[in-house]
């Protein structure tokens, strides 16, 4: 069933063409990832499409009946309630379910004639009723608040942080279940956990359509079935998960390189025909004219800014030893926030910092700055270690400044490392062109203003970075960029992050705030922590229950052995070829994997050819999910026995 219906929707802002001609269509069902260069509009369609603001040209259609809700990513909230009372604001459509069950309750007392369709319609209230969270829908409002992060109900909206506004409107929104939900950039300001289970939310509990904007590269390729990407003011639409949309974008952009290469050719060809200077000016020469003209209009047009950075030799000479915690300690508020921390950062370290919202990950990087002095311990930066810091408000960007501005203001160049670099050039490596250099900072989008505060952190003689959630706002191919950067950079960095791709891509190791003031240094990247830190929780909670009595040491949670039902002949031959199964099912995820990244095959092959083959790669995929989770099922009976 369709949902929400694009057709040919375009709008300006001023001269620019934001979107020009923007045709989608959502089902009920489908959770779609749209994704685009920061200013390409991705945030106007998305308001658009809820309904938000008019389009300029072309409709928006949504179906009759259905809720749409957008979480924006500058939410509007009653700044006089409470975070409770803002969370629960999203009870409307189950308060109107409630009014009008209570209603007819009455009118049935009253023995109408059209009891039957009454009854039937109260029963329908009562189903909704139910998914919305039941009769007393407090608790479910509870745990959404909770797995938030945001353990503190009474406080007031007006004093919350932007990224604590962000999470209320994202519990409002999830409690609200509407039919049609539009999320922009829902995971920032989470934790990698919170991203993680609101993976799982989307996945398993959400029933209507979705729309996601983000740069999260986990969350698209896990959660969503089909990714849009806009660019240039109109839309492309890939089959699958985002693994699937780099095959086919990557198949996509190499057709368009060959083609782009004939037109230069061709271009040449009639350029160099125009420089002979034919004297007759014939209706054939002059339609040769018009057609160079048009190549040359569809070349350029093609054209895409690319940000690109080189940094070599744009670090500062350091000692060996960069930064040092001597058994450091904070006590804010008197909640203690780590304790007894030790940790020596040499030259070439990336430290990713994980950990909750309010954990003290912000509050590490300040001792390191000096903004902060430690309860105990010290912390010791080296004598030749040159800082520089990326915040999460993007401070360094002055709003009433142009780009250029903010790196003429005190000088002609700019000087990166041991160079000196043209302000103009610096900035075209960042993909703000000449016209963009002058637009003023205000005018940008919130991805532009982080790319800005980039180029301005890595200007300057720094070797130690400091990023609080550099993640936040970049699009993908500024994030690649990032990336790249990083692991690039000679010197050292300390990077707050809840982007997990990002950590696994950059991150030598990971410095995890665990709770109760406990900070765990994990070699290795965020998958090598996730399967420590697991570990370390599972410790914990066999210590905490201690041994059983008589000394048994199993699990309180494992199966009682009374209950268990032994394994059938049947189902014992079914277990002893699972492994054969898994193996071949594996291999034909790997085989339609492989298949589906060769380019090659997207030049044999016809569209419903590809569409089919991803559908059926997912459904492989599927069937090794559900051959495992019959095997442990199985194995677990057999070794409880």
């Amino acid at each position: 069933m369709t949902a929400l219906t694009a057709d040919h929707v375009a709008r300006s802002l001023g001269s620019s063409h934001i979107l020009k001609d923007v045709s989608l269509t959502i089902d009920l069902g489908e959770r779609v990832g749209l994704i685009g260069a920061n200013g390409s509009g991705k945030s106007t369609l998305a308001r658009i499409l809820a309904g938000l603001e008019p389009p300029d040209g072309g409709t928006v259609a949504r179906r009759r009946g259905l809720r749409t809700m957008l979480l924006s990513q500058e939410p509007e909230l009653d700044p006089a309630m409470t975070v409770f009372e803002a969370a629960e604001s999203g009870l409307s459509h189950w308060r109107d379910a409630t009014l009008r069950y209570e209603a007819i309750a009455q009118l049935i007392e009253q023995a109408p004639s059209d009891r039957d369709a009454l009854l039937h319609e109260q029963s329908e209230l009562a189903s909704v009723i139910e998914n919305l969270g039941g009769w007393d829908p407090r608790h479910r409002i509870q745990s959404f608040l909770d797995r938030l992060g945001l353990t503190r109900p009474g406080d007031v909206v007006a004093n919350l942080s932007g990224g604590e506004r962000r999470r209320v409107a994202l519990a409002r929104l999830l409690i609200a279940a509407p039919d049609i939900a539009i999320l922009d950039e829902p995971t920032n300001h989470l934790d990698a956990d919170t991203v993680a289970w609101l993976e799982d939310w989307i996945m398993r509990e959400f029933r209507g359509a979705m729309m996601i904007i983000t740069h999260d590269r986990y969350l698209l390729d896990r959660a969503v079935t089909r990714i849009v990407e806009l660019d240039l003011g109109s839309v492309r639409s890939y089959p699958g998960r985002y693994r699937d949309y780099l095959a086919l974008r990557a198949e996509r952009l190499a057709q368009e390189a060959r083609v782009e290469a004939r037109l230069v050719n061709t271009m040449r060809r009639e350029q160099e025909w125009l420089a002979r200077g034919p004297a007759a000016r014939t209706t054939k020469q002059q339609a040769r004219i018009q057609r160079a003209q048009e190549l040359s209009e569809t070349i350029v047009s093609g054209r895409r800014d690319v940000v690109k950075v080189n940094l070599e030799g744009a670090v500062a000479k350091g000692g060996k030893r960069i930064l040092e915690f001597r058994g450091a300690g904070l006590t804010l508020g008197g909640r203690e926030m780590f304790h007894d921390l030790d940790l020596i950062l040499t030259p070439g370290e990336r430290i990713g910092i994980v950990g909750p919202n309010g954990a003290g990950k912000t509050s590490l990087l300040k001792l390191v700055l000096g903004e902060l002095a430690p309860t105990k311990g010290e912390v010791v930066v080296g004598l030749n270690t040159k800082i520089a810091y990326f915040d999460q408000t993007r401070g360094a960007v002055d709003l009433d400044l142009s780009v250029l501005d903010h790196f003429t203001a005190d000088s002609d160049r700019v000087r990166v490392g041991d160079r000196w670099i043209e302000p103009h050039a610096w900035l075209d490596r960042f993909g703000f062109d000449g016209a963009r250099q002058r637009q003023k900072a205000a005018m940008l989008s919130g991805g532009e203003r982080a790319r800005l505060a980039l180029a301005l952190l890595l200007r300057g003689e720094a070797n130690l970075i400091l990023m609080d959630e550099p993640t936040n706002d970049l699009d993908l191919a500024t994030l690649a960029v990032l990336e790249e950067f990083l692991l690039d950079w000679p010197g050292t960095a300390l990077v707050v992050s809840h982007d997990r791709y990002f950590l696994d891509q950059v991150a030598t190791s990971i410095l995890s705030f665990e709770g109760d003031g406990e900070v765990v240094h994990d070699r290795g990247d965020w998958d090598a922590h996730r399967e420590a830190r697991d570990q370390r929780r599972e410790a914990r909670k066999a210590a905490s229950r201690g041994p059983a009595r008589g000394g048994d040491q199993r699990r309180t949670t494992s199966p009682d052995l009374k209950t268990v039902k032994p394994l059938s002949p049947p189902e014992v031959k079914e277990l002893e070829a699972l492994p054969a199964k898994i193996d071949a099912a594996e291999s034909e995820v790997l085989r339609m994997e492989a298949l589906l990244a060769d380019p090659a095959f997207y030049a044999a092959s016809a569209g419903d050819v590809v569409t089919e083959t991803m559908a059926s790669a997912e459904a492989a995929r599927r069937q090794v999910e559900a051959l495992m989770a019959r095997w442990e099922a199985l194995e677990l009976r057999r070794s409880t026995r």
